[in-house]
């Protein structure tokens, strides 16, 4: 049997097989509640050896896309606690992604209107959020421009991770993944290019942009433990005006070494080549899987051939499927017995109802 269909064991999770699916936001959630039709959802892909949920804001000033199921108020960890429930009533495993976008957002996303927050006053250039348009209708919106955070709220976002991550564990997750990927609010503090600050947090060195990303995570840990907790992040990316910059490498090792160090259940990296970004060059790959002693994720553009291949050759443990998992409930027996894949309809991503998100079949009922 093929590798990538084999067990693994995530820290105390004993997974299926290697395929994650990764990451998605589908915006079914008009009151930010998870409800039955997001359970059917996920249970229906729990065949997954890991699944990690869609972005799931921190706080009501995390958000930066409209209909989105968040993770801060009792109900909210009740409505997660039915979707948990029922991915493992299928024997699958589901992390949950904690998300603040920082400034990829609108006044719309932010309660009373406020500005969006990140570690700079610099807009995001050509970026757009998922808000509120002046007709009243959801829908792509330019970003606002955000304010800076001072030093204490940036020691108070700390906490916010710290907190969702206590009520993920309350829901019934397994674990959590910080978002530091995509060009939201932790890559806001990576990247020199943005963090413009000249606090501890600041771009004057590199062990001080990494800071905010290192405390929240060992604030996490701190609440639910290093084996519940992992990260994603997105080295060479340039979502949401992510501009490339002279130590990307050095930045990305750097934290390859501090998370290694905290005995992480994994690091999830994202290469962006299928989202218009410069890839992940395969010689930083490589020093990344050198100097990360942990289990590693990939995601990005991924097929069976490549995941065997990476995972071969020693270069990742897990490989993640986005896009695929979407029109395919059953995606991993599609890639085990080479059944073709369906296509996902991309007008139904966002929004809307069942239509588009659990009314795609399994391939024997095609």
């Amino acid at each position: 049997m093929s590798t990538l269909f084999q067990p693994y064991s995530l820290g105390p999770v004993r997974i299926s097989n290697r395929i994650v699916m990764a990451p998605m936001t589908r915006a079914r959630n008009p009151d930010g509640i998870p409800n039955a039709l997001n359970a059917l959802y996920y249970s229906q892909r729990a065949s997954a050896g890991l699944i990690v949920t869609e972005g799931t804001p921190i706080s009501n000033t995390a958000e930066g896309f409209v209909f989105i199921p968040g993770l801060y108020t009792p109900e909210q960890v009740a409505g997660w606690r039915k979707v948990t429930e029922a991915v493992h009533a299928r024997g699958g495993a589901i992390f949950t992604q904690l998300w603040h976008v920082g400034r990829v957002s609108h006044v719309s996303n932010q309660p009373g209107g406020i500005a969006p927050v990140s570690s700079t006053a610099q807009i995001a250039r050509g970026s757009q959020a998922w808000g509120i348009r002046a007709d009243g209708s959801a829908g792509a919106v330019d970003v606002s421009p955000p304010r800076a955070l001072t030093t204490p709220e940036v020691k108070a976002v700390i906490q916010d991770f710290a907190r969702a991550a206590e009520r993920a564990v309350e829901a019934g997750f397994d674990g959590v993944e910080l978002h530091g990927a995509n060009g939201y609010l932790i890559e806001q503090f990576l990247n020199p290019l943005v963090n413009d600050r000249t606090d501890e947090y600041g771009a004057d060195t590199i062990e001080n942009r990494t800071r905010f990303l290192l405390e929240a995570v060992d604030a996490v840990i701190a609440r639910i433990g290093a084996d519940r907790t992992a990260v994603r992040l997105s080295p060479y990316g340039g979502l949401f005006d992510m501009g490339l910059y002279e130590d990307v490498a050095q930045t990305y090792l750097h934290l390859a070494d501090a998370l290694s160090a905290r005995g992480l259940a994994y690091v999830h990296l994202m290469d962006q080549l299928s989202r218009g970004s410069t890839p992940i060059p395969p010689d930083f790959l490589s020093s990344f899987r050198r100097q990360y002693r942990g289990t590693l994720v990939l995601a990005g553009g991924m097929t069976r051939e490549r995941a065997e291949r990476l995972i071969e050759e020693g270069l990742i443990d897990l490989a993640a499927f986005g896009e695929p998992f979407i029109a395919n409930p059953d995606l991993v027996a599609r890639l085990r017995h080479f059944w073709p894949l369906k296509k996902a309809d991309r007008s139904h991503h966002f929004g809307g109802g069942a239509m588009g998100y659990t009314d795609y079949p399994a391939y024997e009922a095609a």
